[in-house]
């Protein structure tokens, strides 16, 4: 049996007291919490300022997970700008050449239960959310935009006819848009000095280069004169769209006769009253009598950035030509 030593004030001296089993077991347990707490307290530190093998490894499958996720979002950054600029064209241009409704804005939000919930407590829990969110609402609007373009599939078949009558493409060959010439509104006029309202387009080109048809038609005037215009021809394209050439060299075509798209019909020339004599086309768009810009309808044959580049041009052309 175990003793420990106790100072007795009585004897003045150090007496054996003996060590009873409770006395033993308490201090078991005192040994015990300590080094349990201290174990406790070397696993807190070494987890704080130490990786072990597997925390490392999520560790960097978490990083690649991170840069997928940003590489992700760049890519739906691109697939949003182009997405938007197909909206923009659908409304903008082919709904409106087919006479179609605008499609309606409709809201692509995500509602009702929280799809969330689950990811709430993770650290990077905004980016998965907002891709997440972005993926939903881009397949939303696809789907939208797809169902849309559709329905202008179904109205071209319909209007087949129609579209090919329509003036949709420059009635010379002016890929690097150089021959474009004053366009429509309030010009300097060559003979008279003044301003005067300008209805159409003008194409500087060299004498005889080919002049195309810019839709199906029946040609409805064939001119030939040494005044105003000139040597002319009017196209009927039916819908009640008209379009003018004129100060032409050459006449390829008679009255009542059926043209095609891109159909040669007539040569550049300078006759009529043109400018010093400049060998350019004059080209003009009636809808309904009325006359429209011809920029607005070539659509075809150009980029709209082509076109907004004609419109630079013809813009900054106080000087028209007729």
């Amino acid at each position: 049996m175990r003793y420990r030593y106790k100072y007795s004030p009585e004897y003045l001296d150090f007496v054996k007291v003996r060590r009873g089993i409770w006395q033993g077991i308490r201090r078991f347990l005192l040994y015990f919490a300590g080094s349990v707490l201290l174990a406790i307290v070397y696993y807190f530190v070494f987890s704080a300022f130490f990786y072990t093998p597997e925390e490392r490894g999520l560790l960097r499958e978490n990083q690649m997970l991170t840069q997928q996720y940003d590489a992700l979002n760049q890519r739906f950054d691109q697939l949003e700008t182009v997405l938007n600029d197909i909206s923009r064209r659908d409304n903008q241009i082919y709904r409106t050449i087919f006479q179609a409704d605008p499609l309606p804005y409709t809201s692509t939000g995500i509602g009702g239960v929280n799809r969330y919930e689950e990811l709430e407590s993770f650290s990077n829990k905004d980016l998965v959310i907002t891709t997440d969110q972005r993926l939903h609402n881009l397949a939303l609007r696809v789907q939208r935009q797809s169902v849309s373009l559709d329905s202008i599939t179904a109205l071209l078949r319909r209007r087949e006819a129609a579209f090919l009558s329509l003036p949709a493409i420059q009635p010379i060959r002016n890929k690097d848009l150089s021959r474009t010439g004053a366009s429509v509104g309030l010009r300097i006029h060559p003979f008279y000095k003044v301003l005067r309202e300008h209805t159409g387009i003008d194409f500087i080109a060299a004498m005889g280069v080919d002049v195309m048809a810019t839709g199906d038609g029946v040609v409805a005037v064939v001119e030939r004169s040494m005044r105003d215009y000139g040597n002319k021809v009017v196209i009927d394209h039916g819908n009640g769209y008209t379009t003018v050439y004129a100060h032409l060299n050459t006449i390829n075509v008679t009255k009542g006769q059926q043209v095609t798209r891109g159909q040669v019909i007539a040569t550049v020339g300078n006759s009529g009253m043109a400018m010093a004599m400049t060998p350019h086309l004059h080209y003009e768009v009636l809808k309904d009598g009325k006359f429209q810009d011809p920029l607005n309808f070539f659509i075809i044959d150009i980029t709209p950035a082509e076109r907004d580049r004609m419109i630079q041009l013809a813009t900054n052309s106080g000087q028209s030509l007729d």
